[in-house]
């Protein structure tokens, strides 16, 4: 399935934004910053990915039940992506 080129943008966007998020972290990390500082900041990374996940996920399956197309194994694998970010 293609995604919608429009709604990836915005993934692409939010994905190089955690990637930002990541350098700063690992620099604090390097330079021995306080632990709360890089646990919270790591916090925000990850759910930076996950929101970013649950975006692509979220999109197939508007498409999916957009297309209707009957095809039960595409909507199955949509559900077990989606799964395994929970």
């Amino acid at each position: 399935m293609d995604l919608d080129p429009e709604e990836m943008k915005k993934v692409s966007n939010r994905l190089k934004r955690a990637q930002g998020q990541l350098a700063a972290v690992v620099r604090m990390v390097d330079e021995g910053a306080d632990c709360t500082d890089v646990v919270t900041q790591l916090s925000a990374v990850s759910k930076a990915l996950d929101r970013a996940g649950f975006a692509v996920i979220a999109t197939g399956l508007k498409q999916c039940l957009a297309d209707d197309d009957g095809d039960g194994a595409e909507l199955a694998k949509l559900e077990k992506l989606f799964l395994s970010f929970a």
